[in-house]
Order: structure tokens, then sequence, then C-alpha cells
């Protein structure tokens, strides 16, 4: 009878150890590495499941021989399935899960010059990609005001009434301490800062990079409110042959067209554009809201690929634009004695860009970059002329050496800018030349699993200003998979020159040259403090949340006095302009929507002898909201609203709150769309609810501009992609 048992329970063990086996599994962030509490291990085909626990293990009992399909998932991850074989070597097996839906995962950041993903960059970059450019280049053909504009802290600055000259706003602070870019070089500043935004239309940028507070290390000391780096396609080797055709009821028409392609050794892209717009007064005030524009564009780049390692690229920019505002009866060929006001602004632009770089071994390359700007710009108003021409250029080497857990990256560079003035009058000429040789390096590193550090250190010698020293710092604190932090601050400064936003306003007209004997570098320090958190409601929402705090100080302001009758002076200020306030971002998903919700506080103030005021032009709450509908390859449907409270303005008034809304819609084919685009159908208008001058017609002085002119607009046309 014992034989008998005993060959029984052995044989229901034999069963048991053939039948049945174990999964051992450690679940991680693929980024991150971290371990993930809660992820779902089931086998398929089965109700047997089985959830990890803090530490990210599971085991997963009862699997039968045989090859067998182990799922793993978690909330915001994308579902891993893995086909094993049982029975296995008693081996831990390590699942690496990656983020669900996060586009911009593989996206390398080029303005801060590391290898590493935007997620994992201790300075906080804020990435305009391709599908957000084609819609905002859907609103707006011509120009990149708009898709700047529509950004959480940023704010476009309209600093002619007439002509609609523009300056970018970040975070409260004057155009003047933003530094735009093109593919890294510093192409838009000085003379040519009011009329960048608007020359520079966005069918041929692949992404658009913006940085927040000081980001002076690699780039100068000109980045104190952030800067704007416009990054261009280039060439695949796929042809890349694109049309847009836009039309808008304003009287304005876009034609721009884009080819790229990338042969053996060589690979080209071409850009080319006309946009013009008929002067338009929506509101009978007899002036413009949009100027008669006349612009052509046309930048051709080629890109040569001698070696795998070695490869360089040579590019030019162009520009040729006519633009006229003022009485609108003038600009019709109907002026008479009354009707006689113009502001005209021809300009042009050729830039050259020289890029060559050589990698040595996997970790480390070299660069050398050049550039040539030469602008010319003619502003003419009635009984004045401001002829005047920009010659600027850019050089640098830089050695980048990056590692799995260090990047470095350090080099020297040489910035020269000159402006030569041709008056037409007896008024002292504004010329000035202003050269700087910088050294700079700078380092991230991935100190643990949880933090990444960068540090940079920039040293500037400016001809006639001295020596200048920036440190900067940033770290990224990964608490869990879903919560992180980001911290950074530095230091900047801007050279003095006459061109800000307050003598733009007016032409520049009697306003003394800038003195280095009399003037200083403006001087700042900045700091921002970021968290964000990311989770998956009902395994169906998508929740994105971004807090940003921030806080900046400018040390002797540059500010526009009176110095006589009639007479301007630029001096800097006894006091100081500082900028704080919070930017809160909020993003959900679901399905084929998605929600995104935009809030700033900005409390910009200016003390200037112990008296303190509203820094003027800066909404101190803004909100922005924006309602996307998706149908991928098909549609593309949106409805925006943006809202604007009180700014205090220059006459020491104040100005009205208001709201603009939106809506487009897209229709997409394989190799075409249709597009439409209601910009501000409620019709807002600053002169439904204000003033935009005092005087008279003839001798009109215009005001600050704060709310939208031109109102309701319909625009639509048709894209091509062959």
């Amino acid at each position: 009878m014992r034989k008998v048992l005993g060959l029984l329970v052995l044989l229901c063990l034999a069963k048991f150890s053939v039948a049945q086996h174990s999964l051992i599994a450690i679940i991680k962030d693929a980024d991150s590495k971290e371990p993930l509490t809660g992820a779902s291990v089931q086998l398929a085909g089965s109700k047997a499941g089985v959830a990890s626990n803090v530490n990210g293990i599971a085991i997963l009992d009862n699997i039968p021989t045989g090859e067998a399909k182990i799922v793993f998932s978690h909330t915001g991850y994308e579902e891993h399935t893995e086909t094993i074989k049982f029975p296995r070597p008693v081996d831990t097996l390590i699942v690496l899960l990656e983020h669900e839906g996060e586009e911009m995962e593989e996206v390398v950041v080029q303005s801060t010059r590391s290898t590493r993903t935007i997620q994992n960059i201790p300075t906080r970059v804020e990435l305009i990609g391709g599908e957000e450019l084609e819609e905002k280049g859907n609103m707006k053909p011509g120009d990149i005001r708009m898709m700047l504009n529509e950004s959480t802290g940023i704010q476009t600055q309209q600093v002619s009434a007439t002509s609609a000259n523009s300056s970018i706003r970040i975070q409260g602070l004057d155009g003047r301490y933003t530094q735009i870019l093109k593919d890294g070089f510093p192409l838009y500043a000085g003379f040519s800062g009011g009329l960048g935004l608007l020359q520079t239309p966005p069918l041929d940028l692949k992404q658009v990079e913006v940085i927040k507070g000081s980001g002076s290390t690699l780039y100068g000391g000109g980045a104190i409110a952030g800067l704007v780096n416009l990054i261009s396609l280039k060439p695949t080797e796929d042809r890349d042959l694109r049309f847009l055709v836009n039309g808008t009821s304003a009287g304005g028409l876009d034609v721009n067209g884009f080819y790229g392609q990338k042969f053996k050794k060589v690979g080209v892209t071409l850009f080319a554009s006309r946009n013009s717009s008929k002067p338009y007064d929506p509101s009978n005030t007899g002036f413009t809201a949009i100027p008669k524009t006349e612009r052509y564009v046309f930048n051709p780049k080629l890109f040569f690929y001698f070696t795998p390692k070695t490869t360089m690229n040579i590019g030019v920019n162009t520009v040729w634009e006519n633009r006229t505002g003022g009485d609108i009866q003038y600009i019709k060929g109907k002026e008479d004695n009354v009707h006689s006001y113009f502001e005209k602004n021809k300009s042009n632009r050729v830039s050259t860009q020289f890029s060559l770089d050589h990698q040595f071994n996997e970790n480390s390359s070299i660069t050398v970059k050049n550039s040539v700007n030469n602008f010319n710009r003619v502003i003419t108003i009635p009984g004045y002329v401001f002829d005047g021409k920009q010659w600027s250029t850019y050089s640098e080497i830089a050695y980048n050496k990056n590692g799995n857990k260090m990047d470095w990256v350090g080099g020297i560079n040489y910035y020269s800018d000159a402006f030569t003035e041709y008056p037409k009058d007896n008024f002292s000429k504004r010329n000035y030349t202003q050269n700087t040789i910088g050294g700079f390096v700078q380092n991230t590193w991935q100190a643990a699993k949880w933090l990444q550090t960068e540090a940079g250190l920039r040293g500037d010698y400016i001809v006639d200003y001295g020596f200048v020293l920036l440190p900067r710092v940033s770290a990224l604190f990964k608490i869990t998979p879903k919560f992180s932090s980001r911290i950074g601050g530095g230091l900047g400064y801007k050279t003095p020159t006459i061109f800000t936003e307050e003598t733009e306003r007016i032409q520049f007209r009697s306003v003394l040259p800038i003195n280095a004997d009399l003037n200083e570098l403006e001087k700042s320090y900045g700091v921002n403090l970021d968290f964000n958190y990311r989770i998956k409601l009902f395994d169906a929402v998508g929740v994105s949340v971004n807090q940003l705090f921030f806080y900046t100080r400018i040390n002797n302001p540059l500010l526009l006095q009176n110095a006589g009758v009639n007479t301007y002076q630029l001096v800097n200020g006894d006091g100081l302009v500082d900028t704080k306030g919070w930017e809160t971002n909020l993003k959900l998903t679901y399905g084929d929507f998605k929600l995104f919700v935009g809030y700033t506080f900005t409390d910009a103030r200016l003390e200037q002898g112990g008296i303190k005021k509203t820094n003027p032009l800066t909404a101190k709450h803004r909100l922005n909201n924006v309602l996307m509908y998706e149908l991928e390859d098909s549609w593309k449907i949106g409805l925006e609203g943006y809202y604007y409270s009180k700014q205090t303005l220059n006459d020491s008034k104040t100005g009205k709150s208001y709201w603009t809304c939106g809506f487009m819609a897209e229709k997409i084919w394989e190799h075409f769309s249709l597009f439409v685009n209601f910009e501000n159908f409620t019709d807002t208008r600053q002169t439904r609810f204000d003033t935009i001058y005092t005087g008279t017609v003839t001798n009109p002085v215009f005001r600050d501009i704060y709310a939208p002119l031109d109102g309701f607009v319909v625009n639509g046309g048709i894209k091509l992609k062959l």
C-alpha cells in the first residue's frame, strides 16, 4: 500500500512540474530605469495575472509548458508583449516600458548642443514641433508672430500702429532682451530686430526651440529674457516638395514653396515665398490696421556629405520688402493737404550661413561656424527719413565630447555689429561699432538616475565696455517616472544700442547716439523653477501639467528720456527692472481630442529713483485655451480663446482687458489639404473700445498698441505635398 501511495505522489508532482512554471520579472521605465510599481503582468488568453511591487518585481505563477505570451502594461506606458518558451532557466527578466504617446521623446534639442533628448535635458526647453508649426502656419503663413504670441509666457508687442512692426516679449521683458537665432546664428538683432518676426515665414522650419530665462552660456549675453532658435528643415533621401497658397479677407496673399532632397554626397533645400497685403482699415479710423506690403524671400542651402564623419553646409537667407502704412487715402493715391501721413519701410537682408562638422569618433566632434548679415532699412515719414545699414558677423569654433553620463562643449566665438547711418538732416549720426570675443564651456552630467545637471561658464570681452563673466547652472530631478522638476539660473548682459521698442515707436527720430563713456552694459540675473507631472486616468485620459515659477532682475536698465526740446537720449537708469510670476500649462488628451490650457501671471516692475511702477505693456493675467480634434491623415479642427488683462500704457493710462477667439479646420488628403481659419471671429479691436492716436489726421501722435487692430479676418488656402 505504501508503494502505491508513493507512486501516486510522485506522479502528481511530476505532472505539476511539467504543467506549471513561474516567471520572475522586473518592470522599469525605459528612460529613467526606475522600477514601476503596479505594472500589470498578464498571461495572454487566460485570467492569470499579477501586479509588480514597490521594487517593480512581479512573479507570475501557473504558466503551462510550451510557448506563452506574457503582456506587460502600465498606465501611461506602451503595452509590451514577450513570447517565452517554458520551461526556461530561472533568470529574472528585465522589461523596459516606453512612455505612451510621447512623440517628443526622441527629439534632440539643438539649442543646448547636447546629445540628450528633450526629456533628459536639465535646461527647460519648450519645443514647437512639426504638427503645431503646420497648424500655426495655416493661421498666419506669412510670418511667425502668431506662432510665438500664442505660447504661454510670450507676448508679441506691436510697436507701430500703422506698419505693424513688432517685437517679442518673454515674461514681461522688452523685446531687446530676447535673442532670436536661425539655426544657432544670431541674425535678428539691433537695427533688424523690429522686422525679424515679420519677415520669417514658417514653411521651411522643422521646429522652434524656446528657452525662457538667461541662456547666455552658448550664445552670448543678449539672452536675458530668453532665446528663440528657429531650426530649418534638412534634406532627406525622400524628396520633400511642398507648396502653400493662402488668401485673406483683408487682401493678403501668401505663396510659399519648399524643396529638399539628399543625394549621395550632396543635399539641397530651397525655400521661396511671396507675401503681400493690401492696405486694410476695418475700423474706419482712416489709418491702416494692416499696411500695404510686398515681400520676397529666397533661401537656398547646400549640404555636402564628404564622408560619414565630415559634413558641411552653406546657405543664404534673403529678404526684400516694401511696407507702407499710414493714412489709407494717401496709400490709395488720394492724398491731399489733410490726408498726407504715411510711414514707409523699405528693407532688404542678405545673410550667409556656413557650418563645417567633423566627427573624430563616436564621442567627439568639432564644429566651425560663420555667418555674415547685411541689413538695409529706410524709414520715411512726413518731414523725416531714417536711412541706415547694419553689418554683423558671427564666427565660432566649438568642440563637443559626449559620453553616456557626461557631455562637454567648449569653444570661442567672435561677434561684430556695425551700424552706419546716412542722415538727410544735420542731426548727430548714430553710427557705432561693437566687437565681442568670448569663450564658453558647458558640462551636462548624469550624476544619478534621478539627477542630471548642467553647468556653464562664459567670458566675454566687449570692446569699450570691458570683460563680463557669466555663470549658469541648472538641474533636472526625476523624482518618479511621472513627476520631475527643473531649476536653473544665470547671469546675462545687454550691450546698449539706440534700437529699442521705445525708439522704434518714434522711428528713432531725434534720439541721440549711444556714448560708451556715458552708457554701460545692462546686467541681469534670473532663476526658473518648474514641476512636471503626467498621468493617465481611466486608461483613456492623458493628463500633463507643467508649473513654472520665474524671476529676472535687470540692473541699470536703458531708458529713453528727454534730453532737451524734441530731443531724446537713452540713459542707464538709477534703478532696476524685475519681473516675476508663474506659468501653468495643462494638457488633456482623450482619443482624438486635445485640450491645452495655459495661464501666465506676470508682475513686471520698473524702479527708477526710488519710485516703483508697473512696466508698461505687460498683461498681468494671460489665459490661453486651445481645443483640437485631429483624425490622423483626415481632419484637423481647432478652437482657440485668449484672454489679456488690463495693461499699463506709456501715457500712464490703462488699456482695457479683452478676449480673442479663433476657429480653424483642415481637410487632409494624401498629397494635398484645404484649410480655413476664422481669426478673431469676435472682432476684438482696440479701436472698438479705445483710441490709437491723438492729434489730427495730418499730424497724428500714436498711442501704445495693446490689442489687435485688424479684427475679424478669414483666411484659407491649399497645401500641396508632392
